[in-house]
C-alpha cells in the first residue's frame, strides 16, 4: 500500500494506516515527498504538493513510517534529491534506528554516478549501512539487481513513462520477471499503472508483490473513508496468488 506521508494530521494518518492494514495491506510503502516527482502520475504529484505545503516533511515521514512499521513491513520511497540533501547515511540511520523501523529505502531515480544506502538488521542490533548499486541499462538489469538489497521493482511499462491510456504490457512484464528471477533471489515487485483489482489479479501470478497507489491516494485525498474498502477489493483480488503491497 503506497501512502505519501503527511497528507493528514498525525492522528488522522495513524487512523488511516490502521484501517488500511485491517483492510488487507501486507506491506506499506511510505513516500518521503519531493517537489519534482517525475516518475509519479498527476494524482500522486498533487498529493505530494499537499504534503509539502504542510511542512516538516522529514519529521512527518518519520512518524508515519514508525506507525506503519508497527503494523506491517514498511519501505520508504523517495527521490535522489531528498537523499542527497539530507545525506544518505543520515537518512538510513533515521529510518532504521530512530524508532521508525523501516526495512529499507527505495530511491526511484538513483543517478548512474550516485550511491545510496540500504541496511541490514541482525537480530535487535543496530542497522548496518550497505551501498546500493546504481541502475544499469535494461539489458543488464538482472545482473545488477542480483547484487541489490531488498527487492527489485519492475516499472509498469518499457521505458520510464507510460503514455496516458496505453495498456499495461503484460508479456513484457512476464519476460522481464523471468530474466530477473534467473539472476536474482530478490522478490520481484510490479508497480505503477495497476489501477484496478482485475488488472492486479492478472499481474499477481507473475511477481512476488503488487504495488497499488494512485487509486488509494486518490481516495485518501478526496474521500478518505472509502480507502479501506478500496484496499480490501485489491487485497481480495490478489490473494492467495501473491504477497500484496499497494501502490500505483
Amino acid at each position: 500500500m503506497f501512502v505519501p506521508a503527511g497528507l493528514h494530521s498525525a492522528t488522522e494518518e495513524r487512523r488511516h494506516l490502521d484501517r488500511l492494514a485491517r483492510a488487507g495491506a501486507d506491506l506499506f510503502e511510505v513516500a518521503l515527498t519531493h517537489r519534482t516527482p517525475v516518475l509519479d502520475g498527476p494524482v500522486i504529484q498533487s498529493a505530494y504538493r499537499r504534503t509539502l505545503q504542510r511542512g516538516k516533511v522529514l519529521d512527518r515521514t518519520l512518524r508515519a513510517t514508525e506507525h506503519a512499521a508497527s503494523l506491517r513491513p514498511t519501505v520508504v520511497m523517495t527521490y535522489w534529491e531528498p537523499v542527497s540533501r539530507h545525506g544518505s547515511e543520515r537518512l538510513a540511520r533515521l529510518f532504521a534506528d530512530a524508532g521508525a523501523g523501516a526495512a529499507g529505502v527505495m530511491v526511484v531515480d538513483l543517478p548512474a554516478h550516485g550511491r545510496t544506502l540500504a541496511w541490514r538488521r541482525e537480530g535487535s542490533g543496530p542497522a548496518h549501512p550497505t551501498p546500493r548499486p546504481a541502475p544499469l541499462p535494461r539489458r543488464r538489469l538482472p545482473q545488477r539487481y542480483c547484487r541489490s538489497f531488498g527487492m527489485a521493482l519492475r516499472p509498469r511499462q518499457r521505458g520510464t513513462h507510460r503514455l496516458p491510456g496505453r495498456p499495461l504490457d503484460i508479456p513484457a512484464l512476464a519476460d522481464f520477471t523471468r530474466r530477473l528471477r534467473s539472476a536474482s533471489p530478490l522478490p520481484a515487485v510490479s508497480g505503477v499503472g495497476i489501477s484496478t483489482p482485475a488488472l492486479a489479479a492478472r499481474v499477481a501470478p507473475l511477481v512476488d508483490a503488487v504495488v497499488i497507489g494512485t487509486p488509494i491516494v486518490r481516495a485518501l485525498t478526496t474521500v478518505p473513508g472509502q480507502a479501506p474498502a478500496l484496499a480490501a477489493s485489491f487485497a481480495q483480488a490478489l490473494r492467495p496468488t501473491s504477497l500484496t503491497e499497494n501502490r500505483a
